[in-house]
């Protein structure tokens, strides 16, 4: 079951249909990141000449170049960051198009299966930030485990794979279900879904990979859920309460 779901997951999302939104993720995320480069950098170039100023205010000639020395050090430090901002900005980003990448797949994939309904606008934008708190909280502990030998592995394919799989197994139930539904399948299948998280952890951990994240994660646990719901007793006549 795990196995199916992330293989055609990652079928998903090399897919036509799926094209559409890869393109808008990355492209997205990417213009964040640059933006973010110049900004920091513009912002430290134009603070540092005044702070300067006010340290050595007889040797202006060196101002302006010692400003572009920090604009040029803070882009360095940014590059440095952006392994661990790429994760959350393209969470962020993409937590707008799950709901499209989620109709694809049941749209496409179980077409005798009735298509869940997309949650509602703010709802939906809770959860997109709700995801990138997860990713955020996931790779803070992370790093500050990063420095105990023997764990630091081991603790960030069990954080990530606990907090991704529970959130995007119950994105994927919730579009059928109520929230207290979606939360109990999820415990009930508590180990399918934890196994499937860390299929998604090991996505994150691969560089450039993991801005396809959000897309390979929504996709793998809408499979999941569709084979789980099969167990339940399928999906026809199922409709997610209202919240």
């Amino acid at each position: 079951m795990i196995v199916d779901s992330a293989r055609l997951a990652l079928a998903d999302i090399l897919s036509p249909p799926f094209r559409a939104v890869l393109w808008k993720t990355l492209g997205l995320t990417l213009l964040v990141l640059v933006g973010l480069w110049f900004g920091v950098e513009s912002v430290f170039e134009w603070l540092a000449v005044p702070f300067l100023s006010h340290l050595f205010p007889n040797a202006p000639h060196w101002l302006d170049e010692a400003g572009t020395l920090a604009g040029w050090a803070a882009g360095i430090a940014l590059a440095v960051l952006l392994a661990f901002l790429i994760a959350p900005i393209s969470a962020l980003i993409a937590g707008a198009f799950q709901d499209d990448v989620a109709e694809i797949v049941e749209r496409d994939g179980y077409p005798g299966v009735p298509t869940g309904r997309a949650l509602p606008l703010f709802q939906g934008l809770f959860i997109s930030v709700k995801f990138l708190g997860v990713v955020i909280l996931g790779n803070l502990i992370a790093f500050a485990l990063l420095w105990v030998p023997g764990i630091n592995v081991v603790a960030f394919f069990l954080v990530n794979g606990y907090l991704l799989g529970r959130e995007y197994f119950e994105f994927a139930a919730m579009r059928y279900r109520s929230e207290a539904d979606a939360k109990a399948l999820r415990i009930r299948y508590g180990t399918s879904v934890f196994l499937s998280g860390l299929v998604i952890a090991a996505f994150l951990a691969v560089p450039i990979l993991n801005l396809l994240t959000p897309l390979f994660a929504a996709s793998l646990m809408v499979h999941l859920h569709q084979r789980v719901a099969k167990k339940e007793g399928g999906l026809v006549g199922l409709e997610r309460e209202a919240v």
